[in-house]
């Protein structure tokens, strides 16, 4: 058994012990309705951490509180498993069954013809799974819990929406349609009309909900962080004027604003965070004939569009945008002619990526430019690449 897997096993028995005759008071009383504000809790204590990592602070609080997220989840198990309902290996059987079922390109028979589409038949593999569970295929929008946050639901809808084709064409569109919605919240405004007012407004935030999918920059995330740099520049007001012998509520707002700028300024002195991974979610295995010159070609293309390289054998060459990996190993024979599609970050990279093309690099362009939205090219290996960005 792995470490991980023993440990789990111990942490498993120490809450069958903690639910034990001889257990613990407070963790033999609860149940499923009591749990549930600590479920939250732990999330959001989670999430926390993470917003610390992404401004350059250390990981290892982040896996503590993953650890106490972790806890919840056994907790919730065992509770099942005292009732027969359900155990934490039916747990863990589920959604790795989940997980192998709906990535066909990864563990199914697609993997074998070096041909795979990341996510194309996502919606499809869902539609499916709900038709078996409940015998009808439902929404593409089912799975996205009520009691989220409302960006956040608002991002996830959307998203799902445009996996059947449901979506803008392009960037431009969305700010066109959030400038058309500011407009239409601006009449209310002048209206004063309480329901004309939320209606506008909730349409604004969805437009800059569907705009923050576009710019691939979740909504949520960016407005939690927002939050994070309001407090410390208020904080850093209050200190001041504090240090000034002047009392909260007596500061006039010019004095206050300038206590405001010199907080960005002291936060636009500090050193930048580190990059931070996100776990990938799909890796690409791809056999290659010569695999030293499909590492030199990706070396140089891989930062141009926001990926980066990471450490592996000679035996393979791995790169990762976050969100997915690319995996080339060495093979007896080159894929058959796919195109894998992913997005860019920016025209600007693709413009770059064209200019390392044309000027000799052992890669070629196919077609598309800024104009278009999409741009092809083909490595050395002969696979043929779609980089979508604008909005796609």
């Amino acid at each position: 058994m792995s470490a991980a897997g023993e440990q789990l096993d111990r942490l498993m028995g120490i809450m069958a012990r903690l639910r034990s005759e001889d257990g613990c008071p407070w963790d033999r009383e609860q149940d499923l309705r009591s749990l549930r504000p600590y479920l939250a809790e732990e999330a959001f204590e989670v999430l926390d951490e993470m917003d610390r990592v992404a401004e350059g602070g250390p990981w290892r609080p982040l896996g503590e509180e993953l650890g106490d997220l972790l806890f919840q989840i056994v907790f919730h198990a065992r509770l099942a498993e005292e009732l027969g309902e359900f155990s934490m290996a039916d747990v863990a059987r589920a959604i790795s069954d989940k997980l192998t079922s709906r990535h066909p390109h990864v563990f199914g028979e697609k993997q074998a013809d070096g041909s795979p589409q990341p996510l194309a038949n996502w919606a499809k593999l869902k539609a499916e799974e709900r038709k078996k569970k409940t015998g009808h295929e439902g929404s593409v929008l089912d799975g996205v819990p009520t009691g989220a946050p409302a960006l956040l639901r608002a991002e996830r809808l959307t998203e799902k929406a445009s996996r059947i084709g449901f979506d803008w064409p392009g960037i431009q569109e969305v700010r066109a349609k959030l400038y058309e919605e500011l407009g239409e919240l601006d009449e209310a405004i002048a209206s004063g009309n309480r329901d004309e007012l939320e209606h506008e407004l909730g349409d604004v935030l969805f437009s800059l909900a569907n705009l923050a999918r576009f710019l691939q920059t979740p909504a949520e995330d960016a407005l939690r962080m927002a939050i994070r740099r309001f407090t410390t520049r208020f904080q850093h007001i209050e200190s001041a004027l504090r240090a000034e012998g002047v009392p909260l509520g007596e500061a006039t707002l010019e004095h206050m604003e300038r206590h405001w700028q010199a907080a960005k300024v002291v936060e636009k002195a500090l050193p930048p965070p580190t990059r931070v991974p996100r776990a990938p979610l799909v890796a690409l295995r791809l056999p290659v004939t010569d695999l030293a010159a499909q590492r030199a070609f990706w070396d140089r293309t891989a930062p141009l569009l926001g990926w980066s390289a990471e450490r592996g054998s000679a035996e393979e060459a791995s790169y990762s945008d976050g969100l997915y990996r690319l995996v080339f190993t060495q093979g007896s024979s080159a894929p058959s002619p796919a195109t894998f599609t992913f997005g860019a970050p920016s025209a600007a990279a693709v413009e770059r990526l064209r200019t390392l093309l044309e000027s000799g690099s052992p890669g070629s362009v196919l077609e598309g430019s800024g104009g278009t939205g999409r741009f092809f090219f083909q490595d050395p290996a002969g696979l043929r690449w779609e980089y979508a960005f604008g909005g796609h």
